[in-house]
């Protein structure tokens, strides 16, 4: 039986979600606020969590990274916000998926089944080189020749699927599906500015990328 965390200060919306997950077989804890839902989690942990952004005491995407310090666990945001930045803003602290208000039931359903049974995500390498940065995917640091170097949550998931496989194509739409969820198979606009962001920290020469490399409308891959 997998263990739901659902947080939204709309009652009757958590009462409707408790009883259909309850329906299929779940076992379900619900949250009313961001601090109930860190509590929660941190006292039970969850094998997912269904995540509003609109919250009384904080921002949803604040929670989405308090989960995500200690926690892998997959998190569906749950939301009225429709805006494409307020998307990219859960995705990038560590959202699984993203579904909108209003929403059918059975589609809400399907994603999290989706979720729960996402194979984890392959090992990369402990440590690797990207040119003359020094990466530790254990520690979580790249260190560069001028110091380290910071990467955002969703840059460390991209970067951890290519380092998993050096030297493969890695399609851009499994990077987009893995790391964004199933509605983003086709935003490869996502990419573009990820992929831009990621060179300027790692590559030498940003415009002429050795290691990030773009294999043009099929997908990406690192050259060691």
């Amino acid at each position: 039986m997998s263990h739901i965390l659902v947080v939204d200060d709309e009652p009757a919306l958590l009462r409707t979600l408790r009883i259909n997950l309850q329906a299929r077989h779940y076992s379900v804890l619900t949250a009313a606020t961001g601090q109930q839902a860190l509590d929660s989690a941190g006292q039970a942990p969850p094998d997912a969590v269904l995540l509003d952004l609109g919250l009384p005491d904080f921002d949803g995407v604040d929670v989405i990274e308090g989960i995500r310090s200690t926690l892998a666990v997959p998190i569906i945001v749950l939301t009225g916000r429709a805006d494409i930045a307020d998307k990219l803003r859960a995705f990038d602290a560590g959202a699984d998926d993203y579904v909108t208000k209003p929403f059918v039931m059975d589609e809400l359903l399907a994603r999290l089944r989706a979720v729960l049974r996402r194979p984890a995500e392959p090992e990369p390498l402990p440590q690797t080189r990207i040119g003359p940065n020094a990466v530790d995917l254990v520690a979580g640091t790249i260190t560069g020749p001028d110091g380290p170097i910071r990467l955002t949550p969703t840059e460390w998931k991209i970067l951890a699927l290519l380092l998993a496989d050096p030297g493969r194509l890695v399609p851009g739409q499994r990077i987009l599906t893995e790391v964004w969820g199933p509605d983003a198979a086709n935003h490869s606009n996502y990419l573009r500015v990820f992929f831009s962001s990621m060179r300027r920290k790692l590559e030498p020469d940003p415009a002429r990328p050795r290691h990030l490399i773009t294999e043009p409308g099929i997908g990406y891959r690192f050259r060691p």
